[in-house]
């Protein structure tokens, strides 16, 4: 087939428009079209009043060869590539070892279901519940303020991307279509089939759950294992080489090839892993502030008079600001439509995050104000930076009433230094609930000071985002894990044959796309050293 990008079209474009693009753009008649599908479909909305649709088309014709001859010096008419995923291995008949994946969401889950796809039926050790369950006791904290510290918006099946906007683009660079491989297994697990066409393609949490349950029926009936409530607590080496784990009950697993899939807030098996001499860094993360307007101030500031257009949905942002201090500012984590929420997974602490369905239709927008910091800012040795996590955390606890409603001030009243009374237009969408304070002690002043000089620089950019009546909520500070479990080439741990490090946890991926595709990597790696060992 033919790849055609840059196709540009009016946003309220006919349907017929497609097909005489692609046919102005080649030169042919319609009787040499074939066939014609939607690979993405982005937006340009640089100038709110004349948005335009930009299309990636994948075309069939009569006459391949001679346009590809014809075209081969622009670069925007090129062969399709291979958009089909190639398996590296498959499960040798006499397979005496089963592969272990810890962690079950999406790096877990492609990990293990990658392996199965191929044969080496692996088993799955995860510490949560499986999904509906977990969903349980996630809603069951934010409505009564009961906490399962096993069972929460951090742990159990789906992982942490569970309960967020479901986003499913990265910027990762990905040649052999893994991510296309993702999108494709997330479809036939009930998915929504715009996901493979649409430039910034997100499920939402409902949509999410069913997924997944899929997604382990497929697993298990290839031969796989999975087993919930199922933490992993020490692991054993024996002479530079892993070769089982030990659980939370005391029964032990044995295998030479383990993937480590925990998700950043697996504090305790990072502490774990760094008892047994498994190698680990300290990393740069970021720490901040939730940020909530309501939405159609946003999609008016965005979109303009095209604002509540269904192709183009609830609007979204990505900003960045470079502070006079040195640290950047970033928003992280966006969520159109949708609510803040409760995502500790430890007593007596307060952390945010951002949750959206697919609908996208909640009154408010929200979005992480993010500063970066780096192991400079919290020395102290690897695992440094989890203490430095937890002491923001718990003086939020504190800063909110020690109840787990979370601090909160308003943007104009942060601005100008001073404790909020009241909200006002933006409506809190916190659950549990909120607790109106002065922010500034909430993080350190290079933070405040970054966070005050970027809002307004921000306001710039999107009219209204200084708006006095917007609202902050405290604290963000799982952004990513705060260190890095260090892998080589052939993505084991470089001190710990047999580990396979993965994911956010192991400070290799961020987001639900980047994690599911460092899952396929390692299955691969899993499988192709398992051949080699009974080789």
């Amino acid at each position: 087939m033919i790849r055609l990008s840059n196709i540009k079209l009016p946003l309220d474009h006919t349907d017929t428009a497609l097909e005489q693009a692609v046919l102005d753009t080649l030169g042919i008649d319609k009787s040499d079209l074939l066939e014609l599908n939607v690979f993405r479909r982005g937006y340009d909305a640089r100038k709110k009043t004349n948005i335009w649709l930009i299309y990636t088309l994948d075309v069939d014709t009569k006459l391949n060869d001679l346009l590809l001859d014809k075209f081969a010096d622009n670069n925007q008419i090129k062969a399709t590539p291979d958009l089909n995923y190639h398996y590296v291995a498959n499960a040798p008949i006499d397979l005496k070892e089963r592969p272990i994946i810890i962690g079950f969401g999406p790096c877990g889950l492609l990990a293990a279901l990658t392996l199965a796809q191929m044969g080496y039926k692996p088993i799955v050790l995860e510490r949560g519940k499986e999904v509906r369950e977990r969903t349980k006791d996630t809603f069951g904290f934010w409505r009564k303020k009961e906490l399962n510290t096993e069972s929460n918006v951090q742990f159990g099946e789906g992982g942490a991307g569970t309960f967020s906007d479901g986003k499913l683009y990265s910027q990762v660079k990905d040649p052999k279509q893994y991510g296309r491989k993702v999108l494709t297994e997330f479809v036939s697990a009930g998915a929504p089939e715009e996901i493979m066409y649409v430039s910034k393609p997100h499920i939402g949490t409902f949509r999410l759950v069913t997924m997944v349950e899929q997604m382990r029926a497929t697993i298990l009936e290839l031969g796989g294992e999975i087993r919930f409530s199922a933490r992993v607590d020490d692991i054993e080496i024996n002479d530079g080489q892993i070769t089982g784990v030990t659980l939370a009950s005391g029964e032990q697993l044995k295998s030479k090839h383990i993937g480590l899939a925990v998700g950043h807030s697996a504090r305790d098996t990072f502490e774990m892993l760094h008892e047994k001499g498994v190698y680990i860094e300290a990393k740069p993360f970021s720490v901040g502030f939730r940020i909530e307007h309501e939405q159609s101030m946003i999609d008016k500031a965005r979109f303009g008079p095209n604002a509540g257009n269904k192709i183009l949905g609830a609007a979204d942002y990505k900003l960045v600001h470079h502070c006079k201090n040195g640290r950047s500012v970033y928003s992280f984590c966006m969520c159109p439509g949708g609510t803040v929420v409760a995502a500790t997974s430890e007593e007596n602490r307060v952390v945010t995050n951002g949750m959206s369905q697919y609908s996208r239709n909640e009154r408010n927008a929200n979005s992480a104000i993010v500063v970066g910091i780096d192991p400079s800012d919290y020395p102290g040795g690897p695992l440094a930076g989890i203490e430095f996590q937890r002491q923001l955390e718990s003086h939020a606890y504190t800063m909110g009433g020690s109840n787990y409603d979370a601090p909160a001030q308003k943007v104009g009243d942060f601005l100008k230094g001073k404790s909020s009374q009241a909200v006002g237009q933006v409506k809190p969408s916190f659950k549990p609930g909120i607790k109106l304070t002065d922010l500034a002690d909430a993080l350190p002043s290079f933070c405040i000071d970054a966070i005050r000089e970027a809002i307004p620089a921000f306001n710039k950019k999107i009219h209204g985002f200084a708006l006095e009546d917007a609202l902050l909520t405290g604290v963000e500070t799982r952004t990513s894990a705060p260190i890095s479990i260090k892998r080589n080439d052939v993505y084991q741990s470089i001190n710990t044959k047999g580990l396979f490090p993965a994911g956010e946890g192991a400070g290799y991926a961020g987001g639900i796309m980047s994690a599911a595709i460092d899952g396929i990597k390692i299955a691969e790696a899993m499988a192709l050293s398992i051949n080699e060992t009974t080789g």
